[in-house]
């Protein structure tokens, strides 16, 4: 949602973190507040047994209200897009994050307002309805689905025009006077082929400051995120409403780096992983940090995970009712089907035996595929099969390689790549400073 600050182009990823939206209180953004500055009373009425059909104004904003029921369906729409179940404790704060992420969307659509820079309902409906595609639903098929776990369409609207409007207003307003200069753009690219062959790694981390005192029990919670990553939750969602760190607007995403520019702490820990593990908490200076390894290359060289596969896959899907000890025996049947494969040409006749559904893709890369999947491909030769993967209420597959075509190079960045980059850095950072700042001059009012 990004996981949660809405990146127009990719606003069904962003709905997988719908809320991420919700931005940390800077402590010192606001002195004219009551002494908890820009954070909330801990006794706000949201967090009790409210009735969803009553609607309470929980903030007012610039004299916009924001109710219970408009956090509630934020809520319920971030979690059912995640099919996640928080514990209580984690749903107070969810809610508390998200009530924050709607006070700074409810600043941005009122400063672009004030800009004269608005978001027409054809611009949302045509948004909401290529989210809506990318969940194989019509938008009335998805409205009535964010109807049924108790969020609307509204408040998909809401974030939608949120996001629309702030990047129109950053793109108007603070884009235009952000310069990169020819000799930075080169300065860098010189780096870059200097470093061809480091390693680099692609990390995402959750933060939890602490102090102190609270050290033991920011530890356990950081535990109990770990385990219930490994139980399923997705990394996304504890990193984007609960990190303490500028990257929780990112789902966590620290990008490509070298392990060099991190505490060394962070360091050992991360040569230590495979890809799609997750190693924590790990003491840092402040706080502790979970990180998830989500690929690792060598600059300027190629590597095997961008092959291009060419891919056939089988799958069986179990009927409503089926009972563990029926699925385990057509899993077996499935498994021994396969082994008989003799090569692409042979999956047709196979698939027709077993009742099985082919579909053909030739334009995945390995890279593209969960880590699990990832090493038994790049050890197959072509013609051979995995072995049966799937769920109970998925069924299971196999991919069966036609083709692959490996990497020749690994192409450098262009200057354009580079300077594009460059600039969405600091459009990002002006745009932290003034989000800031909006805080800061709000008049917001808890009911």
């Amino acid at each position: 949602m990004k996981i949660i600050v809405l990146k127009t182009a990719a606003i069904a990823a962003t709905l997988a973190a719908a809320g991420a939206l919700a931005a940390q209180t800077v402590p010192d953004d606001n002195q004219e507040t009551p002494s908890t500055g820009l954070d909330l009373p801990s006794n706000l009425q949201i967090f009790g047994k409210v009735d969803p059909n009553v609607r309470k104004p929980t903030a007012i904003v610039n004299d916009t209200v924001i109710t219970g029921t408009d956090v509630d369906q934020r809520v319920a729409m971030i979690l059912a897009l995640n099919q996640y179940k928080p514990s209580p404790e984690e749903l107070d704060r969810l809610k508390l994050q998200v009530l924050r992420g709607l006070i700074d969307e409810t600043l941005q659509i009122q400063e672009a307002k004030s800009r004269e820079i608005t978001v027409t309902p054809a611009e949302i409906d045509q948004s909401l309805a290529r989210v809506a595609r990318n969940f194989k639903q019509t938008p009335t098929q998805f409205a009535a689905y964010l109807r049924s776990v108790g969020s609307s369409d509204r408040s998909l609207r809401r974030q939608i025009e949120g996001e629309l409007a702030w990047n129109r207003l950053l793109r108007s307003r603070v884009a235009p006077f952000i310069n990169v200069g020819d000799e930075e753009v080169k300065s860098i690219l010189d780096r870059l082929k200097a470093s061809q062959g480091v390693e680099e790694y692609h990390l995402k981390e959750i933060y939890l400051s602490t102090t102190p005192e609270r050290q033991q029990e920011v530890f356990a919670n950081g535990q109990k995120m770990i385990q219930q990553m490994r139980q399923g939750a997705p990394f996304e969602y504890f990193a984007a409403n609960f990190s303490e760190a500028s990257t929780r607007a990112k789902q966590g995403d620290l990008g490509w780096i070298r392990l060099a520019t991190l505490p060394d702490s962070l360091q050992a820990a991360a040569t230590q992983l495979d890809i799609g593990q997750i190693a924590g908490p790990i003491e840092v200076p402040g706080g502790f940090s979970i990180l998830y390894l989500v690929d690792k290359r060598k600059i300027g060289m190629p590597d095997p995970r961008d092959a291009r596969l060419n891919l056939r896959q089988l799958s069986i899907k179990f009927p409503a009712g089926t009972t563990e000890a029926q699925a385990t025996q057509r899993t077996s049947a499935f498994a021994a089907a396969i082994q008989g494969i003799r090569g692409c040409g042979d999956v047709t006749k196979v698939a027709a035996d077993i009742g099985a559904e082919v579909v053909d893709n030739d334009s995945v890369t390995i890279r593209q595929l969960p880590p699990q999947l990832q090493d038994i491909l790049l050890k197959l030769q072509v013609g051979q099969a995995t072995p049966p993967f799937g769920s109970p209420q998925d069924g299971v597959r196999t991919l069966v390689l036609c083709g692959r075509d490996d990497p020749q190079t690994a192409a450098m960045p262009d200057p354009e790549q580079v300077q594009a980059q460059l600039e969405e850095q600091r459009v990002n950072l002006r745009a932290q400073r003034m989000l800031r700042d909006l805080r800061r001059d709000a008049v917001v009012e808890y009911r």
